[in-house]
């Protein structure tokens, strides 16, 4: 199953990993293991990933990345929101890019999960707030099979992020297994 994959540093798999070899080559020790997708597919070797994911991008600019990674996928996994937060950026305009991604993907006849927003360790109260609220209307997303992210890693507290703002290598493990296990209820 070919799971095309659109987000940000997330899904890129940054501090440690990139999609992108030229972006990858700039990384001191670059370690496979720090992308959701790497363990997805461990977790379910029926699980192939094509992704374009890019740090710091906002779910406006994610939604450019669809056309690059959809032909001859099975399904799509779409990510993002917290660069909307980090740069001001209204979440209702947030989720109104992610809607738009998710009803692009389905008139094209493919699946889509739609992941929600992590938690944000180097984040502020506000942030937080603004996270919630993002969360909340991406749950209210229909037709998607959700990729509970944020429930995931919420519980641990700081302990699954090395930087305060991406995932390291045990954070993205937890994502990837949940991320597998949610990926199998897609209807293909």
């Amino acid at each position: 199953m070919l799971i095309a994959v659109v987000g940000d540093s997330i899904s890129a798999g940054s501090p440690l990993w990139d999609p992108d070899p030229a972006v990858r080559a700039t990384i001191a020790a670059p370690d496979e293991r720090s992308q959701w997708q790497w363990w997805a597919a461990r977790s379910e070797p029926q699980l192939a990933f094509r992704t374009r994911a890019v740090y710091g991008k906002r779910t406006d600019e994610i939604a450019a990345f669809l056309d690059d990674v959809v032909d001859g996928a099975d399904a799509l996994v779409v990510q993002g929101g917290i660069n909307d937060i980090a740069q001001g950026r209204d979440v209702e305009l947030a989720a109104a890019d992610l809607r738009a991604i998710v009803e692009r993907a389905r008139a094209s006849g493919l699946p889509v999960a739609l992941a929600d927003v992590l938690p944000w360790p180097g984040g502020d109260e506000r942030a937080a707030g603004e996270i919630e609220r993002l969360n909340t209307l991406v749950h209210a997303i229909g037709g998607v099979v959700p990729l509970p992210f944020h429930d995931t890693l919420a519980p641990l507290g700081t302990k699954w992020s090395d930087d305060g703002d991406h995932p390291s290598v045990e954070g993205h493990r937890l994502l990837g297994e949940s991320a597998a296990r949610a990926l199998l209820q897609l209807e293909l």
